[in-house]
């Protein structure tokens, strides 16, 4: 007796079509998995085993092989138990054949017969849709699941019920998709005092998503600042939301099966490791930067980082891709992020303070800031200098403007930015993807704008990969004035964000 059902084996984001083939034939009674599966795939058969007992199900006294295929591709979690049952049962004649070979199923099982949620049901279904199977998944799994739309999902509660859905004792109905979160709940910058020059930079960054650094001392209100961040940027678009939300669903974060548009917020700690930050580790599994993907990406305290962690942020931060290469595994995950860094000016960070400051104090900045290389600060649309607040202003009242006005003009700006390209039909989004000759055409600056930039790049000796920033951040801020052309107020402004004497 021989039955098959299907499922998906993940390689990064990708979901890759797996045959479970379950063959029941004469011999010494054995259950064996082959076909390159980890411990947690072998170990399926215990559980496949004790759930159909718990549902009186007894396995025949035969040889019962289980072939996972394609055989060379690695099988990783525990998804792969309720296939395995699948294809047990059908071969068993418990189950009609045709209609398990219509699915693509995903789901751990419980000794008692239920099935546990896992990661990865959206990939699945996505790819569920392609192959024009539905898919059959946990209940906890349906709502998340369910969001692709293009295929149906059937949730179960456990292996029991799968067995009376299909035998047409009890019929499941096809999940609907979860809730939906636009925006995430953020604190608003009217809490920050002061630091009214800061409150644009992270205007400007987040209408044209260009990575920022900030130095300042410590109390300066940095990480207050960045924490605001979220509230301001626009919710993502659909497109957007499902990218994004395919990630968090291999990583196990999406919160009751609903997919969230506000952009994701991650803030590793300074003593992460690589593998942490860009990925990897045993699986391959992704990293902060690709949690971050369509977001934000905090790094507070950021020359405290290892340099071999910062100098793997210059690849992704130029390509929005991180290929992760592992003995085992070479994975490829999305992470187009906006960069936002906060440094102190010294180890003390009291450098700019003459009544503070340590003896070595100019030698102390240049070391503690020289763990920035060069080529990685070279990658910072913006560096904002974020001088102390005085404590007489912490009692002045709080500011007229707060997230909800500054927020309504970075959509506005985001929204001539998308309307631009869309009439150009060119794929990107913000000012911050557009490269070579688009750059040119929608960027570059009048007459008198691109005198005074050509003026600050002799002096300065800004970069290639400077100068073309300078015209992006200009046409951000071009775009937050409602402005057609770049002018020469947009390149100052966009260049006074480029020099500061801390970096």
């Amino acid at each position: 007796m021989l039955a098959a059902a299907y499922t998906v084996a993940f390689d990064g984001i990708e979901a890759r079509p797996v045959e479970v083939q379950c063959a029941v034939s004469p011999g010494m009674p054995a259950f064996s998995i082959v076909g390159l599966p980890d411990k947690a795939v072998s170990e399926a058969r215990e559980r496949v085993r004790a759930a159909l007992g718990a549902m009186a199900i007894a396995l025949p006294s035969k040889k019962i092989t289980v072939n996972l295929s394609p055989a060379d591709l690695p099988k990783e979690g525990s998804h792969f138990d309720l296939p395995i049952a699948l294809a047990l049962l059908a071969a068993l004649e418990i189950l009609p054949r045709e209609e398990i070979a219509q699915v693509v199923a995903l789901g751990e099982l419980s000794l008692d017969g239920k099935l546990v949620a896992v990661n990865g049901a959206l990939p699945a279904a996505m790819a569920a849709a392609e192959q024009e199977r539905r898919l059959l998944c946990p209940r906890a799994s349906g709502a998340e699941a369910a969001w692709v739309g293009a295929a149906e999902v059937i949730a179960a509660a456990s292996l029991g019920a799968v067995v009376r859905h299909y035998t047409g004792d009890a019929p499941i109905e096809p999940s609907q998709p979860g809730e939906v979160q636009d925006r995430a709940a953020g604190k608003d910058l009217r809490d920050v005092k002061g630091q009214e020059r800061a409150k644009r930079a992270l205007e400007v960054a987040a209408a044209g998503r260009h990575h920022l650094l900030m130095v300042g001392p410590p109390g300066s209100g940095k990480s207050m600042l960045a924490a605001r961040l979220p509230g301001i940027l626009p919710p993502l678009t659909p497109r957007e939301a499902l990218s994004t939300s395919t990630v968090h669903s291999l990583a196990g974060l999406l919160q009751e099966g609903g997919i969230s548009r506000a952009a994701p917020y991650r803030a590793p700690h300074h003593t992460a490791s690589m593998a942490a930050v860009v990925g990897g580790g045993r699986q391959a599994k992704p990293g902060e930067v690709s949690l971050a993907h369509n977001g934000v990406l905090f790094m507070d305290e950021f020359p405290e980082f290892p340099r071999t962690v910062l100098e793997t942020l210059r690849q992704p931060i130029e390509t929005g891709e991180i290929m992760v290469s592992r003995a085992n595994a070479h994975v490829a995950y999305p992470c187009r992020f906006m960069l936002v860094a906060a440094a102190n000016p010294c180890k003390c960070g009291h450098l700019t303070d003459p009544g503070r400051a340590c003896s070595r104090a100019s030698n102390c900045g240049e070391d503690y800031l020289g763990r920035i290389s060069g080529p990685l600060l070279d990658r910072f649309d913006l560096r904002l200098e974020v001088p102390p607040v005085a404590y007489t202003d912490l009692d002045l009242p709080p500011a007229k403007e707060g997230s909800a006005e500054i927020a309504a003009r970075v959509a506005e700006a985001r929204g001539i930015q998308r309307a631009r390209f869309e009439a150009l039909g060119v794929d990107a989004t913000t000012n911050a993807d557009i490269e070579g000759e688009l750059l040119d055409e929608v960027a570059r600056p009048d007459e008198a704008g691109m005198e005074l930039l050509q003026k600050v790049a002799q002096r300065f000796g800004l970069s290639a990969r400077g100068y073309h920033r300078v015209m992006r951040v200009a046409r951000t801020i071009a775009d937050l004035d409602g402005s057609d052309g770049v002018g020469k107020p947009h390149v100052a402004e966009a260049v006074g964000y480029r020099l500061i004497k801390s970096a």
